[in-house]
């Protein structure tokens, strides 16, 4: 091993949290089902899981652990009922239909309308501009570089005790747009901008890890590979895949999004379904990423 390269043991822990999760996942698929009388049952947002399935499918694959929830993707964006159901909630409405079309297995030829940007800050801005490309909508919105230069990753300070949870998500999120969850380099980004960045996520990861935010923990390390800072390189990106590997249960699930909100004994299968499978599933589309260059990009 030399300077540059993953410890074994964090490695280790990232293949075992890949495939505990996926495991998990590919086990109660039926949750992911809206239509499924499971679902129904398990109080979760049906239409959210599924747009959440989607994504892991688009951005994990191609893993065979992921071919069924891969045909369920399919088969269910081929659902007659499919747009009615991301309907019901108005305020979401607008949103998850560009967000369907943009995780499509297949693209769509139909007109899609993207929602107006008015009033929208320019994180919300980037969220909206990512699936429009992604789903090949027209638009007229800033480029990734107008968006990223008054964007959370360059404007918050590098103190967690300055950074809201949900400031923090919006940066985890905004590195995921920019890089395309790691699937493209990161855009918009560079110079001391990237490098503020790149030391922002750094820090919030070493707070999430001191007190036991699993969920956001995963998406820190997801950001901080999409921003190129190869997280297994450093103590705090494997102090983070540490944390996260003891929060793991022996069924593969994280059990919820912190060790405070953790489900506290057993549950009936929906209810726990609805308390884990966010973190797990963003635990594994993490461990997926990363795994995918040996932890080093």
């Amino acid at each position: 091993m030399t300077i540059a390269d993953p410890a074994p043991t964090a490695l280790g822990d990232l293949q075992r949290l890949a495939a505990g999760t996926l495991g998990w996942l590919d086990r109660h698929l039926e949750h992911f089902d809206p239509f499924s009388p499971a679902a129904r049952a398990a109080g979760h947002g049906r239409a959210k899981a599924a747009l959440e399935l989607a994504l892991l499918c688009r951005c994990g694959a191609p893993d065979p652990g992921l071919a069924r929830a891969t045909a369920l993707v399919r088969a269910l964006w081929q659902h007659p009922d499919l747009p009615a159901l991301l309907a019901e909630q108005p305020d979401c409405a607008a949103q998850y239909r560009l967000a369907f079309a943009a995780l499509a297995p297949d693209r769509t030829t139909a007109t899609i309308d993207v929602p107006s940007a008015d009033g929208l800050s320019p994180y919300q801005r980037l969220e909206l501009r990512f699936y429009a490309d992604q789903a090949g909508a027209p638009h007229t919105l800033e480029s990734y570089q107008e968006l990223a230069a008054r964007n959370q990753l360059a404007t918050l300070p590098a103190d967690p005790s300055a950074v809201s949870i949900p400031a923090a998500y919006a940066v985890t999120h905004s590195a995921f747009y920019l890089a395309d969850f790691g699937r493209l380099p990161v855009r918009g980004l560079s110079g001391p901008a990237l490098a503020h960045a790149r030391q922002l996520v750094r820090t919030l990861l070493a707070h999430s890890v001191r007190r036991a935010w699993w969920d956001l923990t995963a998406e820190l390390l997801l950001a901080a590979h999409c921003l190129g800072d190869p997280p297994l390189l450093t103590p705090g990106g494997a102090d983070a895949v540490r944390c996260l590997a003891r929060a793991q249960r022996p069924d593969g699930s994280i059990p919820g999004r912190s060790a405070a909100t953790a489900a506290d004994g057993p549950l009936p299968a929906g209810p726990y379904f609805a308390r884990a499978y966010h973190t797990t599933l963003v635990t594994a589309l993490t461990a997926l990423r990363l795994g995918e260059d040996g932890g080093a990009r």
